[in-house]
């Protein structure tokens, strides 16, 4: 039975970096050719890395895009490939070119360009007008692009309509917890839909905040899985498509794309031959198919993979971790290590009078475990200092929150001095709870270049920890028992000024994550007092956020480009004012 071969080429490329890029794409080209494959597709925006961002203004970066997607073309004998690039017309456009004959044969241009969350594509690109078939042998087949094919009456309607057998959607899909299954849902709707086997490429990697989680997958005509690509792993995924049962299947029983029950407007369909011949029969392939992760393990490979990346494309080599015997410390440095290795992770131990013994201890006993170097610096007779240096300005008045501060600044201070002297990245450590409601302090604990837990929640943050600990007890017990504390003064604990973490955690979700209202949350059950307090606290804190390091997305909304409030601002819920009494 004549089959037509797809390979997914599922790559960790980087933005900016066109050559290297350039060097990966043409090696996947090769080994996609040597396991007989007649089509390889790569990412969106391949050539580039994604997202570009204001790179795209750049004239010179555009132009060497295009140059690259030439050498690339120049590879393309014996197989079409499939390729992200920029391409410059009368504007700038999201596009894929499809290769063959050792040139481009065609391009494709995005046309549903996403302008939310964390994307931006309308700000640069301009949405493409044609939705070409093009033929491989006697196979018609379609290309689109990412958020082309999230809308069942999207761009590829018109390609079923005009006969497309397979259709190519290649992708740069940021990740978010679970969203696999909404994903994998998806794609297998639009092929029972359209009667078409779908191959689904999908980047993988960390950029900034942002991680791209593979999981390639392939689905036929009857939105049955043929095949699927790792998480969070590079990865080759080979399947073969049948295209003689679509066609048979088309023949006898029209989709719902083609009986017209989804609209679509009139686009332009224009053909394109590739002058390439599918072989006759061949020896199927048989195609991977990955186990999805489980839930906590797919957030820890996210962070993991995220760091990595992080740490390693901008450049350093060991990243320093604040370890205070907490429990986000503690994760912060065991995700380093899985990310790094232990010999590129220091951890820094930085007691103040009021640091317990057992914080000494549990943080002593995790550099043991993870095999890292400990550096020990007290910072007391740094403290003292500065209280002389301010006690005439302080005269007559008590310790409070500011005695705190300057405690968790002097350990900011010598961590970023640390990172000056050796070219070591500091990992901050605070939570998506804490970066939430600002109990964390601006030059202090928020210091750093990276921050690994910023968009995970305590409560999630103790359930990783556990995760870890089941495959190896690397975290002290007590570190999870222990009641959460900064320590900046006899007695202190997390719940004087913050409620439970079991109900802030569900509070916070729906007030940042869902944009529900006060009156909603309450509704749902929680403490009217209680929903005031920790609104008042994540709308009076936006500007603490907005300087604070960059963090590994998993949430579907973070913080940072996901949620974008002004910092002066005076609009408060309807319901009452969110300040407390």
């Amino acid at each position: 039975m004549k089959t037509m071969r797809v390979a997914l080429a599922q790559l960790n490329l980087t933005v900016g970096d066109l050559e290297g890029n350039t060097r990966r794409i043409c090696q996947a080209i090769e080994e996609a050719r040597a396991a007989s494959a007649d089509v390889v597709a790569f990412p969106e925006l391949a050539i580039t890395g994604y997202p570009p961002e204001d790179l795209l203004l750049r004239p010179e970066f555009v132009e060497e895009n295009l140059s690259c997607l030439n050498r690339i073309a120049a590879c393309c004998q014996g197989i079409v490939a499939i390729v992200g690039f920029v391409d410059r017309q009368e504007a700038l456009f999201n596009a894929a070119a499809v290769l063959a004959g050792g040139g481009v044969a065609g391009v494709y241009h995005k046309r549903l360009l996403p302008n939310y969350g964390v994307f931006d594509e309308k700000r640069y690109f301009a949405p493409g007008k044609a939705c070409p078939v093009f033929h491989l042998g006697d196979v018609p087949f379609g290309v689109t692009i990412c958020e082309d094919i999230w809308f069942p009456d999207g761009p590829h309607l018109a390609q079923v309509r005009a006969g497309a057998l397979v259709l190519l959607n290649i992708n740069a899909s940021p990740y978010h917890m679970s969203k696999w299954r909404l994903r994998e849902e998806m794609l297998a709707t639009r092929a029972r839909d359209g009667g078409i086997a779908v191959a689904y490429v999908n980047l993988v990697g960390g950029q900034d905040e942002l991680v791209f989680d593979g999981g390639s997958v392939i689905f036929d005509h009857e939105g049955s899985l043929l095949a699927r690509g790792p998480q969070f792993e590079e990865a080759l995924l080979i399947a073969d498509l049948p295209v003689e049962a679509i066609r048979r299947r088309r023949a006898r029983t029209p989709t719902v794309a083609e009986e017209g029950r989804l609209p679509l407007g009139e686009v332009p369909t224009p053909s394109i031959d590739l002058g390439v011949p599918l072989p006759s029969h061949r020896p199927q392939v048989k195609p991977a198919i990955a186990d999805p992760l489980p839930p906590l393990e797919e957030v820890y490979r996210a962070l993991v993979l995220g760091t990595s990346d992080y740490v390693r494309k901008n450049g350093f080599t060991t990243v320093a971790v604040g370890l205070s015997g907490g429990i986000d410390s503690s994760l912060t440095a065991v995700i380093a290590v899985d990310a790094l290795g232990s010999d590129h992770v220091v951890g820094v131990f930085m007691p103040s009078p009021y640091t317990s013994q057992e914080s000494a201890r549990y943080a002593q006993e995790l550099a043991q475990r993870l095999g890292i170097r400990l550096l020990t610096l007290p910072i007391g007779p740094i403290f003292e200092a500065f209280l002389e240096a301010l006690r005439e300005p302080f005269s007559g008045l008590p310790h409070d929150v500011t005695e705190e501060n300057i405690q968790a600044r002097i350990r900011g201070t010598l961590l970023m001095a640390l990172s000056n002297k050796f070219g070591w990245l500091v990992l901050a450590t605070g939570n998506k709870s804490e970066m939430s409601t600002g109990y964390a302090t601006l030059y202090g604990d928020m210091a750093g270049g990276f921050a690994v837990l910023k968009d995970v929640p305590k409560t999630l943050v103790y359930a990783l920890a556990r995760h870890r600990n089941a495959r190896t007890p690397v975290i002290p017990q007590g570190v999870l028992e222990r009641p959460p504390t900064a320590e900046l003064r006899p007695g202190q604990v997390d719940q004087e000024a913050l409620p439970p973490y079991e109900i802030l955690d569900p509070i916070l979700k729906a007030y940042v994550e869902e944009d529900r209202p006060p009156e909603e949350i309450v509704a749902a059950g929680f403490d009217p007092q209680v929903v005031v307090k920790v609104t008042a606290m994540v709308d009076r804190n936006e500007y603490k956020r907005r300087q604070a390091p960059p963090g590994i997305k998993i949430t579907p909304r973070a913080l940072g480009k996901d949620r974008r409030l002004p910092i002066t601002n005076r609009y408060r819920p309807l319901w009452g004012s969110p300040f407390p009494s």
